[in-house]
Protein backbone atom coordinates (compact mmCIF):
# COMPACT_ATOMS: atom_id res chain seq x y z
CA UNK A 1 0.00 0.00 0.00
CA UNK A 2 1.23 3.75 -0.45
CA UNK A 3 2.81 5.28 2.47
CA UNK A 4 0.25 7.83 4.13
CA UNK A 5 -0.14 9.64 7.24
CA UNK A 6 -3.78 8.55 8.62
CA UNK A 7 -5.43 10.44 11.32
CA UNK A 8 -5.70 7.85 14.69
CA UNK A 9 -9.56 9.41 14.75
CA UNK A 10 -10.69 8.62 11.30
CA UNK A 11 -10.58 5.67 8.71
CA UNK A 12 -8.80 5.58 5.32
CA UNK A 13 -10.97 4.56 2.39
CA UNK A 14 -8.07 2.71 0.42
CA UNK A 15 -8.62 1.68 -3.33
CA UNK A 16 -7.47 -2.00 -3.34
CA UNK A 17 -6.52 -2.15 -6.97
CA UNK A 18 -3.83 0.96 -6.79
CA UNK A 19 -3.59 1.15 -3.02
CA UNK A 20 -4.53 4.55 -2.82
CA UNK A 21 -6.10 6.37 0.10
CA UNK A 22 -9.48 7.71 -1.61
CA UNK A 23 -10.47 9.32 1.30
CA UNK A 24 -11.05 9.82 5.70
CA UNK A 25 -13.98 9.11 7.63
CA UNK A 26 -14.66 10.04 10.78
CA UNK A 27 -14.48 6.84 13.31
CA UNK A 28 -17.12 6.10 15.34
CA UNK A 29 -15.46 6.23 19.30
CA UNK A 30 -17.12 3.43 21.19
CA UNK A 31 -17.98 5.66 24.21
CA UNK A 32 -20.55 6.88 21.71
CA UNK A 33 -22.60 4.05 21.66
CA UNK A 34 -24.76 4.03 24.23
CA UNK A 35 -26.15 7.32 23.24
CA UNK A 36 -26.05 6.52 19.61
CA UNK A 37 -28.31 3.13 20.58
CA UNK A 38 -30.58 5.27 23.32
CA UNK A 39 -31.71 7.55 20.61
CA UNK A 40 -32.33 4.87 18.06
CA UNK A 41 -35.01 3.73 21.30
CA UNK A 42 -36.40 7.26 20.88
CA UNK A 43 -36.79 7.29 17.42
CA UNK A 44 -37.70 3.15 16.89
CA UNK A 45 -40.83 3.94 19.42
CA UNK A 46 -42.11 6.63 17.17
CA UNK A 47 -41.36 4.62 14.10
CA UNK A 48 -43.48 1.73 15.57
CA UNK A 49 -46.31 3.14 15.81
CA UNK A 50 -46.72 3.93 12.44
CA UNK A 51 -49.02 1.60 9.86
CA UNK A 52 -46.99 -0.86 8.21
CA UNK A 53 -48.11 0.52 4.89
CA UNK A 54 -46.97 3.58 5.72
CA UNK A 55 -43.28 2.16 6.91
CA UNK A 56 -43.35 0.03 3.47
CA UNK A 57 -44.42 3.47 1.49
CA UNK A 58 -41.25 5.04 3.08
CA UNK A 59 -39.42 1.46 1.65
CA UNK A 60 -40.79 2.60 -1.78
CA UNK A 61 -39.36 5.66 -1.54
CA UNK A 62 -35.77 4.30 -0.59
CA UNK A 63 -36.09 2.27 -3.99
CA UNK A 64 -36.28 5.29 -5.70
CA UNK A 65 -33.34 6.90 -3.84
CA UNK A 66 -31.10 3.97 -4.48
CA UNK A 67 -32.13 4.13 -8.39
CA UNK A 68 -31.44 7.99 -8.58
CA UNK A 69 -28.17 7.15 -6.76
CA UNK A 70 -26.94 4.17 -8.23
CA UNK A 71 -24.23 5.09 -10.62
CA UNK A 72 -22.62 7.19 -7.65
CA UNK A 73 -23.26 4.20 -5.62
CA UNK A 74 -21.47 1.42 -8.33
CA UNK A 75 -18.68 3.80 -8.01
CA UNK A 76 -18.04 3.46 -4.33
CA UNK A 77 -18.56 -0.30 -4.05
CA UNK A 78 -15.82 -0.47 -7.21
CA UNK A 79 -13.63 2.07 -5.41
CA UNK A 80 -13.76 -0.04 -2.26
CA UNK A 81 -14.19 -3.82 -2.97
CA UNK A 82 -12.37 -3.25 -6.31
CA UNK A 83 -15.00 -5.61 -8.07
CA UNK A 84 -15.69 -4.71 -11.82
CA UNK A 85 -18.63 -2.11 -12.07
CA UNK A 86 -20.51 -4.77 -13.73
CA UNK A 87 -20.50 -6.63 -10.56
CA UNK A 88 -21.40 -3.54 -8.73
CA UNK A 89 -24.34 -3.22 -10.02
CA UNK A 90 -25.69 -6.72 -10.57
CA UNK A 91 -24.81 -8.04 -7.26
CA UNK A 92 -24.96 -4.73 -4.70
CA UNK A 93 -27.51 -2.24 -6.03
CA UNK A 94 -29.73 -4.81 -7.53
CA UNK A 95 -29.82 -7.04 -4.30
CA UNK A 96 -30.54 -3.81 -2.95
CA UNK A 97 -32.94 -2.32 -4.79
CA UNK A 98 -34.85 -5.76 -5.15
CA UNK A 99 -35.04 -6.01 -1.01
CA UNK A 100 -36.67 -2.75 -1.20
CA UNK A 101 -38.88 -3.47 -3.46
CA UNK A 102 -39.92 -6.31 -2.25
CA UNK A 103 -40.34 -5.55 1.17
CA UNK A 104 -42.47 -2.46 0.18
CA UNK A 105 -45.27 -4.35 -1.51
CA UNK A 106 -44.86 -7.73 1.34
CA UNK A 107 -44.19 -6.99 4.56
CA UNK A 108 -47.44 -5.62 5.07
CA UNK A 109 -48.93 -9.66 4.41
CA UNK A 110 -45.93 -11.24 5.78
CA UNK A 111 -45.90 -10.02 9.48
CA UNK A 112 -50.13 -9.58 9.37
CA UNK A 113 -51.56 -10.98 12.79
CA UNK A 114 -53.47 -14.37 11.62
CA UNK A 115 -55.08 -17.14 13.17
CA UNK A 116 -54.00 -20.08 15.29
CA UNK A 117 -56.89 -23.36 14.69
CA UNK A 118 -57.17 -25.03 17.90
CA UNK A 119 -57.47 -28.47 17.06
CA UNK A 120 -58.00 -30.02 21.19
CA UNK A 121 -61.54 -30.19 22.57
CA UNK A 122 -59.92 -28.38 25.79
CA UNK A 123 -59.00 -25.30 23.35
CA UNK A 124 -62.07 -25.32 21.14
CA UNK A 125 -64.05 -22.28 23.37
CA UNK A 126 -60.69 -20.12 22.69
CA UNK A 127 -59.69 -17.91 19.53
CA UNK A 128 -56.17 -17.66 19.32
CA UNK A 129 -53.78 -15.22 17.16
CA UNK A 130 -50.20 -14.76 16.42
CA UNK A 131 -48.84 -11.04 15.90
CA UNK A 132 -45.34 -9.71 15.08
CA UNK A 133 -44.34 -7.22 17.59
CA UNK A 134 -40.86 -5.39 16.81
CA UNK A 135 -37.68 -6.04 18.76
CA UNK A 136 -36.29 -2.44 18.88
CA UNK A 137 -32.98 -2.15 18.08
CA UNK A 138 -31.34 -4.07 15.97
CA UNK A 139 -27.38 -4.14 15.69
CA UNK A 140 -25.96 -5.12 12.69
CA UNK A 141 -22.66 -6.19 11.89
CA UNK A 142 -21.27 -6.10 7.99
CA UNK A 143 -18.55 -7.00 6.06
CA UNK A 144 -16.90 -5.86 3.17
CA UNK A 145 -17.52 -8.01 0.50
CA UNK A 146 -20.48 -6.72 -0.72
CA UNK A 147 -21.16 -3.37 1.07
CA UNK A 148 -24.29 -2.44 -0.30
CA UNK A 149 -26.08 -5.35 -0.60
CA UNK A 150 -25.53 -7.23 2.59
CA UNK A 151 -26.42 -4.58 5.12
CA UNK A 152 -29.19 -2.92 2.82
CA UNK A 153 -30.80 -6.26 2.64
CA UNK A 154 -30.55 -7.04 6.53
CA UNK A 155 -31.57 -3.46 7.36
CA UNK A 156 -34.36 -3.13 4.49
CA UNK A 157 -36.62 -6.28 6.76
CA UNK A 158 -35.57 -4.64 10.29
CA UNK A 159 -37.44 -1.37 9.22
CA UNK A 160 -40.43 -2.98 7.80
CA UNK A 161 -41.11 -5.10 11.11
CA UNK A 162 -41.04 -1.43 12.67
CA UNK A 163 -37.23 -1.23 14.29
CA UNK A 164 -34.51 1.00 14.80
CA UNK A 165 -31.14 -0.26 13.17
CA UNK A 166 -27.63 0.54 14.18
CA UNK A 167 -25.53 -0.87 11.66
CA UNK A 168 -21.69 -1.00 12.18
CA UNK A 169 -20.21 -1.61 8.33
CA UNK A 170 -16.83 -2.55 7.53
CA UNK A 171 -13.79 -0.60 7.99
CA UNK A 172 -12.77 -1.75 5.01
CA UNK A 173 -15.41 0.39 3.41
CA UNK A 174 -16.19 3.56 4.93
CA UNK A 175 -17.76 5.37 2.09
CA UNK A 176 -20.06 2.55 1.30
CA UNK A 177 -21.24 3.19 5.02
CA UNK A 178 -21.72 6.98 4.92
CA UNK A 179 -23.55 6.43 1.53
CA UNK A 180 -25.72 3.96 2.87
CA UNK A 181 -27.03 6.55 5.62
CA UNK A 182 -26.92 9.10 3.52
CA UNK A 183 -29.62 6.92 1.26
CA UNK A 184 -31.80 6.88 4.21
CA UNK A 185 -31.56 10.16 5.46
CA UNK A 186 -32.23 11.60 1.82
CA UNK A 187 -35.24 9.10 1.54
CA UNK A 188 -36.94 10.67 4.58
CA UNK A 189 -36.34 8.37 7.04
CA UNK A 190 -36.78 9.85 10.72
CA UNK A 191 -33.73 11.27 12.38
CA UNK A 192 -31.79 8.51 14.25
CA UNK A 193 -33.95 5.43 12.82
CA UNK A 194 -30.79 4.37 10.73
CA UNK A 195 -27.28 4.73 12.20
CA UNK A 196 -24.06 3.73 10.73
CA UNK A 197 -21.03 3.50 12.65
CA UNK A 198 -17.68 3.23 11.63
CA UNK A 199 -14.35 1.38 13.23
CA UNK A 200 -12.74 -2.27 13.96
CA UNK A 201 -13.60 -4.68 16.35
CA UNK A 202 -13.57 -1.93 19.43
CA UNK A 203 -17.06 -0.42 17.67
CA UNK A 204 -18.50 -3.76 17.15
CA UNK A 205 -17.90 -4.97 20.63
CA UNK A 206 -19.11 -1.34 22.14
CA UNK A 207 -22.35 -1.87 19.73
CA UNK A 208 -23.29 -4.91 21.24
CA UNK A 209 -22.10 -4.11 25.26
CA UNK A 210 -24.80 -1.09 24.40
CA UNK A 211 -26.89 -3.89 24.92
CA UNK A 212 -29.44 -3.82 21.41
CA UNK A 213 -32.29 -6.33 21.14
CA UNK A 214 -30.67 -8.47 18.74
CA UNK A 215 -27.39 -8.79 16.60
CA UNK A 216 -27.16 -9.78 13.07
CA UNK A 217 -23.66 -10.40 12.12
CA UNK A 218 -21.75 -11.10 8.79
CA UNK A 219 -18.63 -12.27 8.65
CA UNK A 220 -15.38 -14.88 9.81
CA UNK A 221 -15.87 -17.87 11.91
CA UNK A 222 -13.37 -16.68 14.09
CA UNK A 223 -14.77 -13.21 14.93
CA UNK A 224 -18.38 -15.04 15.05
CA UNK A 225 -17.49 -16.91 17.85
CA UNK A 226 -16.64 -13.56 19.49
CA UNK A 227 -19.64 -11.86 18.56
CA UNK A 228 -21.57 -15.19 20.11
CA UNK A 229 -19.79 -14.63 23.65
CA UNK A 230 -20.52 -11.49 23.79
CA UNK A 231 -24.20 -11.89 22.90
CA UNK A 232 -24.06 -14.76 25.54
CA UNK A 233 -22.87 -12.88 28.36
CA UNK A 234 -26.31 -10.45 27.70
CA UNK A 235 -28.61 -12.74 26.29
CA UNK A 236 -29.14 -10.55 23.28
CA UNK A 237 -30.68 -13.45 20.22
CA UNK A 238 -28.27 -13.31 17.66
CA UNK A 239 -28.06 -14.84 13.62
CA UNK A 240 -24.38 -15.40 12.64
CA UNK A 241 -23.65 -15.95 8.80
CA UNK A 242 -19.99 -16.83 9.04
CA UNK A 243 -18.95 -17.98 5.71
CA UNK A 244 -19.00 -21.34 3.47
CA UNK A 245 -16.42 -24.32 1.59
CA UNK A 246 -19.58 -24.62 -0.58
CA UNK A 247 -19.38 -27.64 -2.49
CA UNK A 248 -20.08 -27.89 -6.72
CA UNK A 249 -20.77 -31.68 -7.48
CA UNK A 250 -21.08 -32.32 -11.81
CA UNK A 251 -22.54 -35.39 -13.04
CA UNK A 252 -21.26 -37.42 -15.98
CA UNK A 253 -24.96 -36.18 -17.32
CA UNK A 254 -24.63 -32.60 -16.74
CA UNK A 255 -23.82 -29.92 -19.51
CA UNK A 256 -20.07 -30.03 -19.02
CA UNK A 257 -20.19 -26.15 -21.20
CA UNK A 258 -22.38 -24.67 -19.03
CA UNK A 259 -21.56 -26.19 -15.86
CA UNK A 260 -17.33 -25.19 -16.91
CA UNK A 261 -18.61 -21.71 -16.84
CA UNK A 262 -20.58 -21.47 -14.13
CA UNK A 263 -17.72 -23.10 -12.15
CA UNK A 264 -15.44 -20.92 -13.57
CA UNK A 265 -17.72 -17.72 -12.39
CA UNK A 266 -18.78 -19.20 -9.48
CA UNK A 267 -14.96 -19.18 -8.50
CA UNK A 268 -13.98 -15.91 -9.47
CA UNK A 269 -16.68 -13.68 -8.99
CA UNK A 270 -15.36 -10.83 -6.77
CA UNK A 271 -12.10 -12.16 -7.17
CA UNK A 272 -13.46 -15.18 -4.82
CA UNK A 273 -14.11 -13.46 -2.18
CA UNK A 274 -17.69 -14.25 -1.81
CA UNK A 275 -19.32 -16.80 0.99
CA UNK A 276 -20.94 -18.75 -1.35
CA UNK A 277 -17.98 -19.25 -3.46
CA UNK A 278 -17.35 -22.50 -5.40
CA UNK A 279 -14.29 -23.25 -3.67
CA UNK A 280 -14.70 -27.13 -3.96
CA UNK A 281 -15.21 -29.00 -6.92
CA UNK A 282 -16.05 -32.61 -7.27
CA UNK A 283 -16.61 -34.17 -10.71
CA UNK A 284 -17.92 -37.19 -12.02
CA UNK A 285 -14.18 -39.53 -13.11
CA UNK A 286 -15.93 -39.96 -16.58
CA UNK A 287 -16.93 -36.06 -17.49
CA UNK A 288 -13.41 -35.15 -15.54
CA UNK A 289 -10.69 -34.75 -18.29
CA UNK A 290 -12.80 -33.06 -20.33
CA UNK A 291 -14.95 -30.19 -17.45
CA UNK A 292 -11.25 -30.05 -16.53
CA UNK A 293 -10.08 -28.77 -20.03
CA UNK A 294 -12.65 -26.13 -20.42
CA UNK A 295 -12.29 -24.73 -16.56
CA UNK A 296 -8.78 -24.01 -17.49
CA UNK A 297 -9.30 -22.74 -21.41
CA UNK A 298 -12.19 -20.45 -19.76
CA UNK A 299 -9.94 -19.46 -16.84
CA UNK A 300 -7.08 -18.15 -19.05
CA UNK A 301 -9.12 -15.90 -20.97
CA UNK A 302 -10.10 -14.19 -18.65
CA UNK A 303 -9.15 -10.46 -17.77
CA UNK A 304 -7.41 -9.36 -14.85
CA UNK A 305 -7.40 -5.43 -14.06
CA UNK A 306 -9.29 -2.92 -11.82
CA UNK A 307 -12.66 -2.91 -11.14
CA UNK A 308 -13.47 0.37 -13.25
CA UNK A 309 -12.16 -0.82 -16.17
CA UNK A 310 -14.89 -2.15 -18.48
CA UNK A 311 -12.96 -4.86 -20.04
CA UNK A 312 -12.32 -6.20 -16.82
CA UNK A 313 -13.61 -9.91 -15.18
CA UNK A 314 -11.44 -10.20 -12.25
CA UNK A 315 -10.18 -7.16 -9.83
CA UNK A 316 -8.20 -7.49 -7.36
CA UNK A 317 -8.20 -9.55 -3.53
CA UNK A 318 -9.12 -6.57 -0.79
CA UNK A 319 -5.46 -6.11 0.92
CA UNK A 320 -1.92 -7.96 0.60
CA UNK A 321 -2.30 -9.81 3.37
CA UNK A 322 -4.92 -11.80 1.37
CA UNK A 323 -2.71 -12.26 -1.52
CA UNK A 324 -0.20 -14.16 0.82
CA UNK A 325 -2.88 -16.09 2.33
CA UNK A 326 -3.61 -17.69 -1.55
CA UNK A 327 0.13 -18.06 -2.08
CA UNK A 328 0.29 -20.23 1.15
CA UNK A 329 -3.19 -22.09 0.11
CA UNK A 330 -1.16 -23.00 -3.17
CA UNK A 331 2.07 -24.00 -1.38
CA UNK A 332 -0.14 -26.23 0.91
CA UNK A 333 -1.74 -28.26 -1.80
CA UNK A 334 1.23 -28.12 -4.23
CA UNK A 335 3.77 -29.87 -1.27
CA UNK A 336 0.89 -32.44 -0.28
CA UNK A 337 0.58 -33.38 -4.45
CA UNK A 338 -1.91 -31.11 -5.89
CA UNK A 339 -1.46 -29.86 -9.71
CA UNK A 340 -1.39 -26.18 -10.84
CA UNK A 341 -2.85 -26.39 -13.96
CA UNK A 342 -3.11 -22.21 -14.79
CA UNK A 343 -3.03 -19.38 -12.38
CA UNK A 344 -1.57 -19.63 -8.97
CA UNK A 345 0.74 -16.57 -8.44
CA UNK A 346 0.69 -13.29 -7.17
CA UNK A 347 0.66 -10.28 -9.94
CA UNK A 348 2.52 -7.45 -8.40
CA UNK A 349 2.87 -5.91 -12.14
CA UNK A 350 -0.76 -4.93 -12.00
CA UNK A 351 -0.26 -4.12 -7.90
CA UNK A 352 -0.33 -5.41 -4.64
CA UNK A 353 -3.66 -7.04 -4.16
CA UNK A 354 -3.60 -9.18 -7.90
CA UNK A 355 -3.86 -12.76 -7.83
CA UNK A 356 -4.22 -14.99 -11.17
CA UNK A 357 -7.01 -16.98 -11.10
CA UNK A 358 -6.38 -20.38 -10.26
CA UNK A 359 -7.34 -23.91 -11.53
CA UNK A 360 -5.66 -26.30 -9.07
CA UNK A 361 -6.79 -30.47 -9.83
CA UNK A 362 -5.75 -33.82 -7.42
CA UNK A 363 -6.94 -31.61 -4.57
CA UNK A 364 -7.98 -34.37 -1.28
CA UNK A 365 -9.54 -33.38 2.04
CA UNK A 366 -6.06 -33.32 3.68
CA UNK A 367 -5.24 -29.75 1.78
CA UNK A 368 -6.00 -26.89 3.49
CA UNK A 369 -7.91 -25.66 0.70
CA UNK A 370 -10.57 -27.92 0.98
CA UNK A 371 -10.65 -27.49 4.89
CA UNK A 372 -10.48 -23.94 5.52
CA UNK A 373 -12.67 -21.08 3.48
CA UNK A 374 -10.38 -19.77 0.74
CA UNK A 375 -12.23 -16.37 -0.13
CA UNK A 376 -9.94 -16.26 -3.51
CA UNK A 377 -9.91 -16.90 -6.80
CA UNK A 378 -8.92 -20.75 -6.61
CA UNK A 379 -11.15 -23.50 -8.20
CA UNK A 380 -10.30 -26.44 -6.57
CA UNK A 381 -11.35 -29.91 -8.25
CA UNK A 382 -11.03 -32.86 -6.87
CA UNK A 383 -12.28 -36.21 -9.10
CA UNK A 384 -14.71 -38.50 -7.70
CA UNK A 385 -15.93 -42.39 -8.83
CA UNK A 386 -19.37 -41.36 -9.09
CA UNK A 387 -22.33 -39.17 -7.21
CA UNK A 388 -22.34 -41.08 -3.66
CA UNK A 389 -18.77 -40.79 -3.36
CA UNK A 390 -19.73 -36.73 -4.11
CA UNK A 391 -21.92 -36.58 -1.87
CA UNK A 392 -20.16 -38.23 1.10
CA UNK A 393 -17.30 -35.23 0.27
CA UNK A 394 -19.29 -32.60 -0.16
CA UNK A 395 -20.82 -33.79 3.69
CA UNK A 396 -17.23 -33.97 5.21
CA UNK A 397 -16.61 -29.91 5.78
CA UNK A 398 -17.22 -28.23 9.50
CA UNK A 399 -19.30 -25.24 6.98
CA UNK A 400 -22.53 -25.73 5.41
CA UNK A 401 -23.53 -23.16 3.60
CA UNK A 402 -24.40 -23.91 0.53
CA UNK A 403 -23.80 -26.03 -2.87
CA UNK A 404 -24.71 -26.71 -6.32
CA UNK A 405 -25.40 -30.05 -8.03
CA UNK A 406 -25.36 -29.95 -12.07
CA UNK A 407 -27.53 -32.46 -13.91
CA UNK A 408 -29.56 -32.52 -17.19
CA UNK A 409 -32.38 -34.79 -14.69
CA UNK A 410 -34.25 -32.46 -12.57
CA UNK A 411 -35.27 -35.81 -10.50
CA UNK A 412 -31.81 -36.84 -10.04
CA UNK A 413 -30.48 -33.42 -9.03
CA UNK A 414 -33.84 -32.95 -6.39
CA UNK A 415 -32.96 -36.65 -4.87
CA UNK A 416 -29.23 -36.15 -4.35
CA UNK A 417 -29.71 -31.86 -2.89
CA UNK A 418 -31.78 -33.43 0.05
CA UNK A 419 -28.88 -35.54 1.25
CA UNK A 420 -26.16 -32.05 0.90
CA UNK A 421 -26.36 -30.84 4.36
CA UNK A 422 -26.31 -27.31 3.33
CA UNK A 423 -28.83 -23.83 4.21
CA UNK A 424 -28.90 -23.71 0.34
CA UNK A 425 -28.66 -26.18 -2.47
CA UNK A 426 -28.74 -25.06 -6.02
CA UNK A 427 -29.44 -27.29 -9.27
CA UNK A 428 -27.42 -25.81 -12.59
CA UNK A 429 -26.95 -22.64 -10.92
CA UNK A 430 -24.57 -21.45 -8.47
CA UNK A 431 -24.76 -18.40 -6.05
CA UNK A 432 -27.38 -16.56 -7.50
CA UNK A 433 -30.32 -17.87 -4.97
CA UNK A 434 -28.82 -14.78 -2.52
CA UNK A 435 -30.18 -12.46 -4.80
CA UNK A 436 -34.19 -13.84 -4.25
CA UNK A 437 -35.63 -11.51 -1.67
CA UNK A 438 -37.98 -13.99 -0.57
CA UNK A 439 -35.19 -16.83 -0.57
CA UNK A 440 -33.99 -17.74 3.04
CA UNK A 441 -30.01 -17.37 3.60
CA UNK A 442 -27.70 -18.84 6.13
CA UNK A 443 -26.26 -22.02 7.10
CA UNK A 444 -25.38 -24.17 9.84
CA UNK A 445 -22.45 -25.79 11.68
CA UNK A 446 -19.57 -23.51 11.55
CA UNK A 447 -21.62 -21.44 8.61
CA UNK A 448 -23.53 -19.77 11.53
CA UNK A 449 -27.17 -19.59 12.57
CA UNK A 450 -30.54 -17.87 12.03
CA UNK A 451 -31.70 -16.69 8.86
CA UNK A 452 -31.54 -13.31 6.72
CA UNK A 453 -33.73 -12.56 3.46
CA UNK A 454 -37.19 -13.84 3.03
CA UNK A 455 -39.68 -14.89 5.40
CA UNK A 456 -37.72 -16.21 7.59
CA UNK A 457 -35.33 -13.29 8.15
CA UNK A 458 -37.99 -11.08 8.37
CA UNK A 459 -39.10 -12.92 11.30
CA UNK A 460 -36.08 -12.68 12.74
CA UNK A 461 -36.21 -8.97 13.05
CA UNK A 462 -39.84 -9.37 14.80
CA UNK A 463 -41.04 -10.45 18.17
CA UNK A 464 -43.48 -13.44 17.89
CA UNK A 465 -46.61 -12.96 20.14
CA UNK A 466 -49.44 -15.45 20.63
CA UNK A 467 -52.62 -13.69 21.77
CA UNK A 468 -55.65 -16.03 23.75
CA UNK A 469 -59.24 -14.32 23.75
CA UNK A 470 -61.45 -17.36 25.53
CA UNK A 471 -65.20 -17.41 24.76
CA UNK A 472 -66.18 -18.42 27.57
CA UNK A 473 -65.32 -15.51 29.69
CA UNK A 474 -67.68 -15.64 32.66
CA UNK A 475 -67.01 -19.68 33.38
CA UNK A 476 -64.12 -21.08 35.55
CA UNK A 477 -61.88 -23.59 33.81
CA UNK A 478 -62.27 -27.40 34.22
CA UNK A 479 -58.47 -27.10 35.25
CA UNK A 480 -58.93 -24.53 38.01
CA UNK A 481 -59.05 -24.94 42.03
CA UNK A 482 -60.63 -27.23 43.93
CA UNK A 483 -59.17 -30.06 43.25
CA UNK A 484 -60.57 -33.74 44.29
CA UNK A 485 -60.59 -37.49 43.33
CA UNK A 486 -63.80 -36.72 41.57
CA UNK A 487 -62.19 -34.31 39.31
CA UNK A 488 -59.48 -37.02 39.02
CA UNK A 489 -62.04 -39.51 37.78
CA UNK A 490 -63.50 -37.04 35.37
CA UNK A 491 -60.35 -36.39 33.97
CA UNK A 492 -59.06 -39.55 33.40
CA UNK A 493 -62.41 -39.63 31.57
CA UNK A 494 -61.68 -36.55 29.42
CA UNK A 495 -58.24 -38.24 28.42
CA UNK A 496 -59.37 -41.20 26.91
CA UNK A 497 -62.36 -39.82 25.19
CA UNK A 498 -59.37 -36.87 23.42
CA UNK A 499 -56.52 -39.65 22.92
CA UNK A 500 -57.85 -43.18 23.15
CA UNK A 501 -59.08 -43.10 19.53
CA UNK A 502 -62.43 -45.26 17.75
CA UNK A 503 -65.85 -44.00 18.25
CA UNK A 504 -66.98 -46.39 21.53
CA UNK A 505 -64.21 -45.11 23.49
CA UNK A 506 -65.56 -41.57 23.39
CA UNK A 507 -68.96 -42.67 23.87
CA UNK A 508 -67.88 -44.89 26.96
CA UNK A 509 -66.00 -41.86 28.59
CA UNK A 510 -68.25 -38.45 27.08
CA UNK A 511 -70.04 -38.11 29.64
CA UNK A 512 -67.44 -38.13 32.13
CA UNK A 513 -65.36 -35.76 30.71
CA UNK A 514 -67.84 -33.66 30.44
CA UNK A 515 -68.36 -33.80 33.81
CA UNK A 516 -64.71 -31.18 34.01
CA UNK A 517 -66.36 -28.79 32.49
CA UNK A 518 -69.61 -28.45 34.63
CA UNK A 519 -68.75 -28.81 37.88
CA UNK A 520 -68.77 -26.47 41.06
CA UNK A 521 -65.48 -25.71 42.03
CA UNK A 522 -66.23 -25.16 45.46
CA UNK A 523 -64.20 -21.76 45.95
Amino acid sequence: MAATAIPIDTLPSINPATGEVLAHFERTLASWLPEIVSRGRVAQSAWARLPIRDRCAKLRGLREQIMASRSELADAVVRESGKPRVEALFADIFVALDSAEYWSKNAASALRTRRVPHHSTAAKAKRGYLAYDPLGVIAIISSWNYPLAIPLSQIIPALAAGNAVVCKTSDFTPQCGALIEKLFSDAGFPKDLVKIVQGGGEVGQALIDASPDKVIFTGSVATGRGVAEACAKKLIPSVLELGGKDAMIVLADADLEVASSAAVWGSYTNCGQVCLSVERLFVEQSAAEKFIALCVEKTKKLRIGPGNDPSTDVGPLIRPQHVRRMIDLVEDAVSRGANVLCGGIARPDLGLNFFEPTVIARVDSSMKLFQEETFGPILAIQIMKDAQEAITHANDSPFALAASIWTKSKTRGLALAAELRAGAVMVNDAISYFGIAEVPHGGCRASGWGRTHGQAGLLEMAQMKYIDVDGLPRSEKPWWYRYGSGLERAADAFLQYEFSGGLGAKLRNARGAMTTFFRDHGL
